[in-house]
């Protein structure tokens, strides 16, 4: 070992890294890719579509769950619940906006659109329901209970992947100052990462939470973290993102006031 390399830490292995090959691993070095990008000043946590459709009503291995939720990810969606409990209750304390995300299908699924090309399952979107009497038999876009939604939250409705796509997500985004997201939820592949290329092609800083985001192909988990990495976003663990919220002044922003909205009245 140099004097050059004494002392150094031994690099990190990455959730991703026993799916690249050395060539891979060299490409991405000596091109530059993975660079940490700094933090933003104003970020908003983003918590995309952690509803019943994509976790099941409890955790279950993911080849059960996905017999009546065909879209859940299984027992990796309960298994980040209480890392999205940490980082939901640090920005409500510090005054950092949240934002969930849920999907929304009119009762004859005319608005499925291309959702409906590539899964022959689809059709079992407008039968299944929530067992649990609290829910009334709604449809799975409801938000898990467990991280439900508080009265100063803010909710954004979409149809496609990404958090932006014909929702007024950028627009609050705007209005609040925000600068950059701190990103969660489901799918790592789907909906994470189309959110993140959006928010990434509109100058605001990213940084995704490794153990709060899941999928239900492990795979596509790992190496869309990767790519995610590589080019558009830092990928970091909970604990690192909650240290950096700590730094966050308080009272950055004006939320809604949250007053006369009892809690998860407003949004189903």
């Amino acid at each position: 070992m140099s004097d050059k390399d004494a002392g150094k830490a031994p690099k990190q292995e990455r959730i991703w890294d026993k799916f690249l090959t050395e060539r891979d691993k060299a490409v991405f070095e000596q091109a530059g890719y993975g660079a940490p990008a700094a933090w933003g000043k104003r970020p908003a946590l983003l918590v995309i579509d952690v509803n019943y459709a994509f976790t099941g009503e409890k955790s279950l291995p993911i080849l059960d769950s996905i017999k009546k939720w065909r879209n859940s990810c299984g027992s990796e969606g309960w298994d980040a619940i209480p890392v999205l409990q940490k980082l939901i209750e640090m920005c409500r304390s510090k005054g950092i906006p949240v934002i969930y995300t849920t999907g929304t299908r009119r009762p004859d699924a005319w608005n499925a659109g291309s959702w409906a090309w590539k899964n022959s399952r689809n059709a079992e979107d407008l039968e299944v329901k929530i067992e649990s009497t609290a829910f009334d038999g709604k449809d799975g876009n409801i938000i898990v209970k467990e991280i439900e939604p508080g009265p100063r939250d803010m909710v954004v409705r979409k149809e496609k992947p990404s958090a932006f796509f014909g929702t007024p997500l950028m627009s609050y985004l705007q209005n609040l100052g925000c600068d950059s997201l701190i990103v969660t939820g489901t799918t790592t592949s789907g909906c994470v990462r189309a959110s993140v290329l959006d928010a990434f092609s509109m100058n605001l800083r990213t940084t995704v939470v490794e153990d709060g985001c899941f999928d239900r192909s492990q795979a596509s988990h790992a190496i869309n973290l990767c790519d995610m990495n590589a080019k558009y976003s830092n990928v970091l663990s909970s604990e690192a993102v909650l240290d950096y919220l700590r730094t966050v002044p308080q009272g950055l922003y004006d939320l809604p006031s949250g007053q006369g909205v009892k809690k998860g009245d407003v949004w189903y």
